[in-house]
């Protein structure tokens, strides 16, 4: 079962890739992650991938395809994966259908997760980031037991830059500009699957779990 996850930053894709991924045991896999194993291991492709990154630059589109193929045709992705933020663009798109083509493999389910953008900036202007451990909380859906300290170490809780309202509405105009046409083309391949990301967490993954078939 081989699903990429569809959706704007913020719409809860990542919280529901760690579901799915723990439902079916099949692996999460972030571009973020693959960078930071493939960097600390020394590969070849991590050595490419950090000179970029390095400078401040955008890791091209084709060596971003290579690390996500080499990780996917590692052991633990015989079951098959969920694949999280990659590819974001219609190239990476192509790049990606082609090199699973030459390996005798295709995606199985794009799985759009839809929410407003009205809804999305709500959502992440409630979230709160502890100083000092990391934990993330929401005013509205995960509150502290005290308002504005943290309740693993008592720190304060800050409202952190990527989650201000002018920068996620940044955000989701390269959302829209970049990765939204994905949807189209996923929908023309006949793999699209549209899901409802302003209902509650847990019946937005039963709507996923029944369109996989469980």
């Amino acid at each position: 079962m081989k699903i990429i996850m569809l959706g704007a930053p913020g719409a809860g894709k990542g919280t529901q890739a760690k579901k799915i991924a723990g439902k079916y045991e099949i692996p999460h896999i972030s571009t973020g992650d693959i960078f930071r194993a493939n960097i600390k291991n020394g590969t070849e492709l991590g050595k490419k991938a950090k000179t970029y990154m390095d400078q401040g630059l955008l890791v091209p589109d084709e060596l971003v395809c290579d690390l996500v193929v080499d990780r996917v045709q590692q052991k633990d992705c015989e079951r098959g994966y969920i694949l999280d933020g990659f590819p974001r663009t219609i190239p990476q798109a192509e790049s990606l259908d082609k090199a699973l083509a030459e390996l005798g493999e295709s995606v199985d389910f794009a799985i759009n997760v839809e929410v407003p953008d009205e809804n999305i900036v709500n959502r992440m202007g409630g979230r709160r980031a502890c100083v000092g451990c990391g934990a993330t909380y929401h005013l509205a859906y995960a509150p502290t037991k005290t308002e504005g300290i943290c309740d693993t170490c008592g720190k304060e809780l800050i409202l952190r830059d990527d989650d201000k309202p002018e920068t996620v509405q940044k955000r989701l105009g390269v959302y829209h500009e970049q990765t939204q046409p994905l949807i189209a083309y996923y929908s023309k391949k006949g793999i699209l699957k549209d899901v409802d990301g302003t209902m509650d967490m847990e019946a937005v993954f039963q709507a996923i779990v029944k369109i996989l078939g469980a």
